[in-house]
């Protein structure tokens, strides 16, 4: 903790001091989170946070720009590298605008436009009708095989054919298997529709070579810049060259004003950091810890929605535990186990309290866990779904001290 902030505002220090020791002493399990560097918490901290930059580098409404420039090309410069695309902007300030201007870009309100349904694992932005997508735009929406879990390519294929919409996105929150981006690629061309591949959740993956890549089949590719890629709070959108000058006029000015150039440079840190071969061995260990927990969850009778995973990802089906997703997790959370309740494909509980909990490795791969340790985690949960249907809170705080524990040898990034 730096000195200024203990003096200036010793409340706000405190509640930081705190968080920072939860993050230390809990099994982080949210598949959207994840620890950045020290290198990406010193860039998002620092003096960029002061400057005003609207518009692109060379193109910019404001004066004193000789060094932000060229760090947004720096940041730009290695998302193509990466991904491989022939186009990138780092600019969106989180996924849900970044998705916005992708509508912005390529359809008109009232357009059809098609993703998969929130229930089933797809994302709000991709047409939900509580989101502005669902509102502003005509939205038909594929689901996942009830007796597979996994992305019923007949029913998106009939759907596109019969409602030929303008945009097909694929991705979601909630999709333990392999994107299939060749196949719904097919699919969008047989229509006319331009294909967005929403890969916030695996981007890391893809970085690293755990998961097929999107470019070459996707015109579009939102992500966020965090979750698996490990960055800052950020998003970026990249295309093929053809949608690069409507993609960019809708991110400014279509939707926001001037970068946040601070997170900016926590891009650049880390897309410069995904392109080490570390990082390549770090997504490969992600997803066989998912693999590993996966094994040993099913060994304790839980129902794992496809089956399994081939990511980072599993959604779990609680029904046959006899508990819903919301008490399991926060049974979870006082065990010092951190998930989210979630649906499940076809739930028939309420969103805010559904029947699953979608779990994820990402974080405690970086902490530096491995298979080995993935049976033992995959026991607390047990021990903790059980402790919740007796209302046994004494047996929830034993297994939080034994989580704290074996964090203790695993040093936390960004922890002084």
């Amino acid at each position: 903790m730096r000195v200024a902030l203990e003096q200036a505002d010793p409340q706000v220090a405190a509640l930081i001091r705190a968080e920072t020791e939860r993050q230390h002493d809990t099994l982080r399990m949210i598949a959207s989170e994840n620890y950045v560097s020290q290198a990406v918490l010193e860039a998002t901290g620092s003096v960029l946070t002061n400057k005003y930059s609207e518009g692109y580098p060379g193109k910019r409404y404001y004066e004193g720009q000789r060094f932000i420039d060229p760090l947004e090309e720096l940041a730009i410069a290695r998302a193509r590298s990466l991904f491989g695309v022939d186009h990138a902007n780092v600019q969106p300030y989180s996924g849900s605008p970044a998705n916005l201007a992708v509508y912005l870009a390529l359809a008109q309100p009232g357009d059809t436009v098609m993703g998969m349904a929130l229930p089933m694992g797809g994302h709000l932005t991709h047409g939900w009708p509580v989101s502005a997508t669902g509102a502003w735009f005509r939205a038909v929406q594929y689901g996942v095989r009830r007796d597979t879990g996994r992305v019923d390519f007949d029913e998106v294929r009939d759907l596109a054919l019969r409602e030929r919409p303008k945009i097909i996105f694929c991705g979601g929150t909630a999709l333990p298997r392999t994107i299939d981006f060749p196949r719904f690629a097919e699919i969008a061309r047989e229509v006319g529709a331009v294909l967005v591949a929403d890969i916030a959740h695996i981007a890391g993956l893809i970085a690293g070579g755990a998961h097929p890549s999107p470019a070459g089949h996707a015109e579009v590719i939102s992500t966020t810049t965090h979750k698996t890629l490990r960055g800052p709070r950020g998003a970026m959108l990249m295309c093929d060259e053809r949608h690069a000058k409507a993609i960019d006029k809708a991110v400014f000015p279509g939707l926001q004003g001037g970068p946040h150039n601070h997170t900016t440079a926590g891009i650049a840190v880390a897309l410069g950091e995904a392109s080490q071969p570390s990082f390549s061995v770090y997504a490969q260990q992600v997803v066989a810890n998912a693999h590993a927990l996966a094994s040993a969850l099913l060994e304790h009778g839980f129902d794992l929605v496809s089956g399994g995973t081939d990511n980072h990802l599993l959604l779990l089906d609680l029904t046959g535990k006899s508990i819903g997703g919301k008490p399991a997790a926060k049974a979870l959370d006082r065990a010092g186990i951190e998930t989210n309740y979630n649906t499940v494909p076809y739930d028939t509980r309420k969103p805010f309290d559904p029947s699953g909990l979608r779990i994820g490795t990402p974080a405690l791969t970086t902490r530096g866990l491995t298979p080995a340790e993935m049976p033992q985690v995959a026991t607390w949960i047990s021990r903790a779904v059980d402790a919740a249907l007796k209302s046994d809170d004494a047996a929830l705080d034993v297994i939080a001290a034994e989580v704290r524990e074996l964090l203790s040898a695993y040093p936390m990034p960004g922890r002084d």
